[in-house]
């Protein structure tokens, strides 16, 4: 194909909407001046950069290098579809700016609040510890549990977290004081697996969580009063994950092969999501980010943190506000990891049968997580290897190979731009989402690496595994996260899962 060959282009957005007329275009038309006649017909005052796509190839240099000649010869008009990225970049980390030994036992889990304030992590010594973000150093060592901490989560207005254990109880911490908020809630008669919060936007007061445990069960509770709400027990064997979901729907996965969909309102079962020909390990909603950072823009992040003013209704009403506008309109997706090797895409809300059946790997999935942005899925595997997938259809991209054991994390940066693993081969590693290759190789663990997460507002990126030790990772030189808009165009673009842990014993 002669690089002076002209074809006719028609841009479209996401929603297969056409944006202007058709174009004749040069083949040898590279990404930057996509962009700039992207911005042109959009009529961008600020020039923000986009991703390009023809039949769900992404165009990552030029047309010419991405479209074949078949392709050409047999279109009279290519549909090339544009997404607009985050205009904020995170800087990719680079460097291990702390070593936090204190726990006296394999770290399971750690997060960060969802505006990047505090950092927790959970342990096999029974403890949940708190960390100060800003000097990195040990801040309340919380005690209560009496057997290992299993899974941690924030609430959506950062001011609570919930722990639970494999002695079934279920703890509520204040991050300022570090002590118990409330009673401990018990009921479950098996390990605790998962914890969810309520949406901020569906309730201002944060005072909803859904609890997944072994006993087969997922329960509500009221954390204000203490006390249990209801029980869904469709479940036959342990539910390994639980999700709720910003429609006022809780989901749940288990090793009875099937996910069930519940309203949150009254616990009434709505349907049963069949497929899976062993455990289902894991789930994600597109939803999962915007969530979990509720009213926090992540855009508007710096490196001394603010002090929250806003009232619990004002906070849930920035919530709403950012909800509504990443959905725009559209229905929850979800993506289910299973023992089986496969994926399934969900439309849960209203649909009993997947989008798509994804299958690739070659060993068990352990996370599956949405990039913030929505657009793509990353799959972690026990195959050593991370799948990246179109997060509408479900339609393979690329597999990141560098691992060289099982890879039991990954997480996002707040642009969807990059992705943090963790892995059995003691390293993390950086991977850039427009190469599909690795950025960044940052060993240091002793042993398996367990937990990983990139904080909400970009900063910092927090392990820690079965060497009993966080580690803190940055970029080499401080800055605010988001490093906004281009001078010029073109851009660059748990532990274990509850089944692994089975497995593993």
């Amino acid at each position: 194909m002669e690089e002076s060959t002209v074809i006719s282009v028609q841009f479209k957005n996401e929603a297969g909407e056409a944006t202007g007329a058709p174009l004749d275009l040069p083949v040898n038309t590279d990404v930057g001046k996509l962009t700039m006649i992207c911005n042109s017909l959009l009529q961008k005052e600020t020039p923000v950069p986009f991703l390009f796509f023809v039949n769900d190839i992404q165009i990552r240099d030029s047309l010419h290098t991405t479209v074949d000649k078949k392709t050409i010869e047999g279109e009279n008009i290519l549909e090339i579809v544009y997404a607009e990225q985050s205009v904020f970049r995170v800087r990719p980390v680079t460097r291990c700016t702390s070593s936090l030994p204190g726990h006296a036992e394999a770290v399971i889990s750690a997060s960060f609040s969802p505006d990047g304030r505090y950092l927790a992590s959970g342990s096999g010594d029974t403890t949940v510890r708190l960390w100060d973000v800003n000097t990195e150093t040990p801040q309340y060592t919380c005690k209560g549990h009496r057997h290992w901490v299993l899974c941690i989560a924030w609430s959506p207005n950062g001011m609570k977290l919930a722990s639970g254990c494999k002695n079934c109880q279920i703890f509520i911490w204040d991050p300022v004081s570090g002590k118990q908020l409330g009673r401990t809630l018990t009921g479950h008669k098996g390990w605790i697996t998962s914890i969810c919060w309520e949406p901020l936007h569906l309730n201002a007061e944060c005072r909803r969580i859904a609890s997944a445990s072994k006993d087969c069960t997922v329960k509500i509770w009221d954390i204000i009063m203490g006390q249990l709400l209801y029980t869904l027990s469709s479940h036959t064997a342990s539910v390994t994950c639980v999700k709720w979901g910003g429609s006022g729907l809780i989901y749940s996965s288990s090793q009875d092969r099937t996910i069930k969909v519940f309203r949150a309102s009254d616990g009434v079962l709505c349907r049963t999501l069949q497929g899976h020909g062993h455990w289902v390990n894991t789930l994600a909603l597109n939803s999962d980010y915007v969530l979990r950072t509720g009213p926090f823009d992540p855009r508007q992040a710096d490196l001394v943190y603010r002090e929250v003013t806003e009232t619990p209704k004002q906070l849930s009403e920035m919530a709403l506000k950012r909800y509504t506008a990443a959905m725009n309109g559209q229905q929850e997706l979800m993506v289910s990891g299973s023992d089986d090797f496969t994926m399934y895409l969900w439309s849960p809300e209203i649909d009993k049968k997947p989008i798509n059946r994804m299958t690739g790997h070659h060993n068990l999935i352990n996370d599956v997580k949405f990039s913030p942005d929505m657009r793509l899925i990353a799959s972690a595997s026990f195959d050593k290897s991370i799948k990246i997938w179109i997060g509408r259809s479900g339609k393979f991209l690329a597999t990141l190979h560098g691992h060289v054991q099982a890879v039991y994390q990954i997480s996002w940066s707040a642009d969807s731009r990059l992705i943090v693993s963790g892995s059995a081969d003691s390293t993390l590693k950086v991977w850039d989402m427009k190469t599909c290759k690795i950025m960044m190789d940052l060993p240091g663990h002793a042993d398996e690496v367990y937990a990983v997460d990139w904080s909400p507002d970009g900063q910092r990126v927090v392990s820690g595994g079965k060497d009993k030790v966080i580690k803190m990772f940055s970029d080499a030189k401080p800055s605010s996260c988001a490093e906004t808009v281009f001078n010029s165009l073109p851009s660059r673009t748990s532990v274990l899962n509850k089944g692994a842990l089975s497995q593993k014993g």
